[in-house]
């Protein structure tokens, strides 16, 4: 009797275990056959997908690795598209940027050389005609400069500079600029020297953005540099009393093709506070900007010391 109602447990516990294996391989299949479903959703650009399992169930480490990679997926797509949105703009604005004042200076040449004026009008003619080709060309070194920071090819030579001196070499070329432009111009630098370890070109190239950005749109008549050191880094710490940016504007001037609505001049190409934010972030430092409307803007660099030796 004893031996009998062993059978009869074994028989039905092994008919437990065949009904729990029956519905494992079951659900395992429906979850399978889920995860070909958002496989080939994602294949016909449907990045929204995503498989449900718990986290107990066999499948889960497969699901979760495939929710990963449909939404590594989705990322690089919505980066494509955000990229192909800036090209769009971008040739729409080399269209218009590049044509407009090769044309412009095209048909002032055109006028000096046919005769249709002469004496000083005809001056007139040919000094606008290479002012406009002064602007073409900073907008061309612009574009340069952003293709190159998107090329794998671009490299930084990170060396130990004296930041004060270079500051201050940077500056004295931009002496006759403000005098041009009316612009009056402070510097406070100490005499001591602060070590950085960064790129002088791309410092150079950010300084030389910062102070052009200033002359061409902040429509204020100075500007202040200050170089000081706090908690291991050296800050500069670039000013000016122009019409200042709306709180809204703030948030987007280092986004690459944004124009402010208000408060600047229409000209540029919207590419150089991006390419400083790009040149800062590459050499390890932060940049930040603030601003009142009416009362000028403030932009703060800030770079490591380097570790004496």
């Amino acid at each position: 009797m004893y031996g009998d109602m062993m059978v009869l447990i074994g028989t039905a516990m092994i008919f437990v275990s065949v009904c729990v294996s029956v519905f494992i391989i079951q659900r395992v299949r429906r979850q399978i056959t889920e995860m070909v479903e958002a496989l080939e959703d994602v294949k016909n650009g449907n990045g929204n997908r995503r498989i449900l399992s718990e986290t107990h169930e066999l499948v889960a480490p497969l699901a979760y690795t495939i929710n990963d990679i449909i939404l590594s997926y989705e990322n690089r797509l919505s980066a494509y598209h955000r990229t192909e949105e800036t090209n769009r703009q971008l040739m729409t604005s080399l269209s218009h940027d590049v044509r407009t004042p090769l044309t412009t200076m095209i048909g002032y040449l055109d006028a000096a050389h046919k005769g249709i004026v002469t004496g000083k009008e005809r001056e007139d003619y040919i000094e606008t005609a290479r002012w406009k080709a002064y602007d073409l060309k900073e907008y061309i070194d612009v574009l340069f400069d952003w293709f190159k920071l998107g090329s794998d090819e671009f490299t930084m030579n990170m060396v130990t500079v004296d930041l004060t001196e270079l500051t201050r070499n940077l500056l004295v070329d931009w002496v006759p600029v403000f005098e041009d432009a009316q612009m009056e111009f402070t510097a406070d630098i100490p005499e001591r020297p602060f070590r950085v370890k960064l790129d002088p070109d791309g410092y150079m190239r950010i300084i030389n953005n910062l102070v052009q950005n200033v002359i061409s749109h902040s429509h204020g008549n100075r500007i202040e540099i200050a170089l000081l050191e706090k908690e291991g880094n050296v800050k500069i710490h670039l000013a000016d009393n122009g019409v200042g940016i709306e709180k809204e504007d703030l948030r987007h001037i280092f986004e690459r093709l944004y124009k402010c609505d208000k408060g600047r001049s229409e000209k540029g190409s919207g590419l150089g506070l991006s390419i400083v934010h790009q040149l800062v972030i590459k050499m390890n430092g932060t940049i930040t900007a603030e601003s009142v409307p009416g009362n000028g803007t403030v932009f703060m660099l800030s770079f490591p010391l380097a570790e004496e030796k």
